[in-house]
């Protein structure tokens, strides 16, 4: 056990929740769960819109808040508001006294493997499992004076730094392979090269996986993956099993509908970041139906890794244009299925697949070394809360 004292939750908050303003044109933050990245605290993208465009379910933050995600909490989704804006209710407003609790010491806690293998303890609701919120309120933090809060703050900045160097090295080597796309077939929105193009879906199939219901997994089988896990297999994250299929029911998918092939993509229907996932190993697993789209590619008709590029290129300038919705703009598989997809000669687009492939090699590296440092920062994390730094 730690060797500070201890506070519970909530005798470390303000009462109350920021009213809202008053209604005007002017565009406001719209912060929902796909928009945190997982373990980090960090906002994937930021998406502005009307007052009017909010949904009901949403409510008023001020910058500093703590934001915690009573959603399933295994995805360890915690952020620090860097700004006023609106936010989903799945998303629990913590304002911290700041007489007592630093904002960036209680989010790194929440962050911290003790606190999430305590909250992953305290849910309810199978299918879409939930924060128990008065355990959740109960529960007594490692709670020492500001001046070392504020110590420790730092010192894990400095740590979690490194992790974000290594990932922006990452999101580089992902930079090179778009730019060398963009020199070999030139950019998808002008298509200056003139390439004859075809809709996707006269050359892919475009759909969903068959339904699985939750009575229907298991504690151990075929690995199964839900949509925002697969949003992280496709930032090159993979993302370990927490739930399974039997054999027996992998094999009867398969026959009726069929299960994911080398070489397809699955996405998640919310990807403004363009978090597309190649199907890279012959290891059977399968995934959520609805929140993910699966392209099942004919690879002699295009190559899986000059689409994964031409699609994430697309949805980088055009998503909002595709995607639809009023809370949060979704793809859907019609969108998806009608896209023009410009086709150059298979043996060039083969080419940019062998050179893709080179990049991937210093990719796998920069991967391993973002693990590493991952797992110090966990390393640290623990002694900190402990008073052992």
């Amino acid at each position: 056990m730690t060797g500070f004292p201890r506070s519970a939750i909530q005798d470390l908050v303000v009462e109350g929740r920021t009213k809202r303003g008053s209604s005007t044109d002017a565009e406001v933050w719209s912060l929902n769960l796909d928009q945190i990245e997982s373990d980090s605290g960090r906002i994937l993208s930021r998406v502005m819109v009307t007052p009017k465009a909010l949904g009901p379910s949403t409510y008023p933050f001020e910058a500093g808040t703590v934001l915690y995600s009573k959603l399933r909490p295994y995805l360890n989704k915690v952020v620090v508001a860097d700004a006023d804006g609106y936010a989903t209710t799945e998303l629990v407003p913590i304002k911290c006294d700041t007489d007592r609790v630093l904002p960036s010491y209680l989010a790194y806690f929440l962050r911290s493997p003790e606190f999430l293998n305590f909250a992953n303890t305290v849910v309810a609701g199978a299918k879409m499992p939930r924060m128990v919120m008065s355990e959740f309120w109960q529960y007594k933090v490692p709670h020492p004076p500001l001046p070392e809060q504020r110590r420790i703050a730092a010192i894990l900045d400095k740590a979690d730094a490194l992790r974000t160097k290594s990932r922006e090295a990452l999101a580089q080597l992902d930079r090179l392979a778009q730019s060398i796309f963009v020199e070999m077939f030139g950019d998808p929105a002008t298509n200056p090269k003139g390439w004859e193009t075809q809709r996707l879906d006269s050359i892919c199939e475009v759909g969903s996986s068959k339904r699985v219901f939750v009575e229907e997994l298991t504690e151990e089988g075929i690995p199964f993956f839900r949509g925002t896990e697969i949003g992280e297999l496709g930032e090159g994250v993979k993302a370990k099993p927490t739930l399974f299929i039997s054999k027996e029911h992998y094999s009867r998918l398969k026959a009726e509908a069929g299960v994911p092939r080398k070489g397809d993509l699955l996405l998640p229907s919310i990807c403004p970041d363009g978090r597309i996932f190649v199907v890279d190993t012959e290891e059977p697993f399968y995934f959520k139906d609805a929140r993910v789209l699966w392209i099942k590619v004919q690879q002699h008709q295009i190559s899986s890794m000059y689409l994964r590029h031409y699609l994430k290129l697309v949805f980088a300038k055009n998503y909002s244009k595709i995607a639809s919705g009023t809370t949060f703009a979704e793809l859907k598989i019609f969108a998806l299925k009608q896209l023009e997809i410009a086709s150059p000669p298979i043996e060039l687009q083969r080419r940019f697949e062998s050179v893709v492939l080179s990049v991937d090699v210093q990719t796998e590296k920069s991967k391993q070394s973002y693990k590493e440092l991952s797992n110090l920062f966990a390393a640290i994390q623990h002694r900190a809360f402990r008073g052992e730094l």
